[in-house]
């Protein structure tokens, strides 16, 4: 499997813009959800990815401690509409939490994820620490994952 893991710096100019339309695709049009999704995070993190062909199949963007919250977290996590029901997701999460665990020695890792999903983040042992909130007209909740 062609899974990479990219600095803003590394990333062409041609992949970025790959990156950006699925995120824009999904978490805005077919979510319709108009919200910011240039957020000045992107330079600061290290961007995930599996493709197939060229083509971005599942991306998540890894956010290093101190950028938007203390500890690392997870973030964009997404699954091109024509990959889902692959396994995809669960392989991406697993490539997450691995990276920051090993390459930036965390001891947690912090999400912020859509309600319906909270199963799905808890089978990889991560936490609610918030209630569920609206956020952009979607409601998410805060998760965190403690290492063992």
């Amino acid at each position: 499997m062609n899974w990479k893991t990219y600095h803003f710096n590394e990333l062409s100019v041609g992949k970025l813009y790959e990156i950006l339309k699925l995120r824009v695709n999904v978490f805005v049009v077919e979510q319709e959800c108009p919200y910011p999704e240039l957020d000045d995070l992107d330079q600061e993190s290290v961007h995930l990815e599996y493709a197939e062909g060229g083509k971005t199949l599942a991306y998540a963007r890894l956010v290093p401690a101190g950028v938007k919250y203390d500890i690392p977290s997870i973030g964009r996590v997404i699954v091109h509409p024509e990959a889902r029901g692959r396994g995809l997701a669960k392989q991406l999460m697993n490539h997450c939490m691995e990276y920051i665990l090993s390459e930036w020695q965390a001891k947690e890792i912090q999400l912020q994820g859509q309600v319906y999903l909270q199963e799905f983040y808890e089978s990889f042992g991560f936490q609610p620490v918030s209630e569920a909130y609206d956020e952009d007209g979607i409601p998410h909740v805060d998760m965190k994952y403690t290492a063992k």
